[in-house]
């Protein structure tokens, strides 16, 4: 006898988001990449199809930064120090989108010719985050949104601290919002209400409802992305968006990643445990609904797409 497997049938649907522009839409990208679109929770295939791969994304500085693991360092060698060559061996590693963290030592200059050395040197789509200081990102980002009007880059990263800022010029310069909280479904909501409430079109956000790595807080993370998939589902508007997660930053600042003597003989071999740390966290999120993933090794770039490609498999 055949056994009939349940279907739900959801009344609403995640959002699109398109990220870059080609030269046909006025802007330089090679190619633009496309977030959301899901009709049911993730990966349920027989539901409906995912409508668009989930993409990841490799964090580069805009000046080599001091507080990476050894690891890091040794993997990206002297390309840390030039934001355009170490976009370029992002791209070879496999990056779908870059993202360019920018630095408090950055002037409006600096960060200017880092942002447009960058899209000089690859045709991927850009991120581009501020120092994490409300002040110094309003700074900074706000001539990179100027000096790169048309590209639809994202700008982060936009908070309840700072949102109207950088809402203004992207609204003004045609950029996309990257609207971070802190893990909790109505503060993610109420700043995606916040930033609409602005006048800047939902399809120009992604929600990133941050996360801890793996043993740092990854079921709390997971579960708060859980909920805003559902509620997106079930119809809420404001939580419709494609979701976007950083296991890279959180993944490589957990001791198991970032030390590698004076610990443990059973962690086993250093460079191994940081990679699977980094994308065993990650796995875990895009599993929970990530749509935009942002990492920082490449081997674990290469297995994170592996572990998306087998998800992505229909029967």
């Amino acid at each position: 006898m055949p056994i009939e497997i349940p279907k739900d049938k959801w009344p609403g649907s995640v959002r699109k988001v398109t990220v870059g522009a080609t030269a046909a839409e006025g802007g330089t990208r090679a190619k633009t990449v496309t977030v959301g679109g899901q009709t049911t929770m993730p990966y349920l295939q027989y539901e409906a199809l995912t409508p668009n791969t989930p993409v990841v994304a490799i964090e580069i500085k805009s000046r080599k930064p001091e507080d990476w693991s050894p690891l890091l360092v040794e993997t990206w060698g002297d390309a840390m120090s030039d934001p355009a060559q170490w976009a370029k061996k992002a791209e070879e590693a496999g990056a779908d989108l870059i993202v360019l963290a920018l630095t408090l030592e950055d002037s409006a200059d600096d960060a200017v010719n880092a942002v447009k050395s960058v899209l000089s040197a690859t045709g991927l789509p850009l991120i581009v985050w501020g120092p994490g200081q409300a002040e110094k990102d309003n700074d900074l980002l706000v001539p990179v949104a100027e000096a790169t009007k048309g590209e639809k880059i994202m700008l982060g990263i936009c908070e309840d601290k700072n949102y109207r800022t950088i809402v203004a010029t992207a609204m003004a310069n045609g950029h996309l919002v990257q609207a971070r909280t802190p893990m909790d479904v109505n503060l993610a909501k109420q700043l995606n209400i916040l930033i609409t409430d602005m006048g800047l079109p939902a399809d120009r956000i992604v929600m990133d409802p941050t996360t801890g790595a793996l043993g740092y807080g990854i079921e709390y993370g997971y579960s708060v992305m859980e909920r805003l998939r559902l509620a997106a589902l079930q119809g809420d508007a404001m939580t419709q968006l494609p979701m976007m997660v950083t296991p890279g930053f959180e993944a490589w600042k957990a001791k198991e990643s970032k030390v590698g003597e004076g610990v443990p003989e059973a962690w086993g071999d250093w460079a191994a445990r940081g990679i699977h740390w980094e994308t065993l966290t990650a796995v875990a999120l895009v599993e929970s609904g990530a749509d935009l993933i942002v990492l920082r090794h490449p081997e674990s770039v290469k297995r994170v797409k592996e572990a998306i490609a087998e998800l992505m498999v229909t029967a």
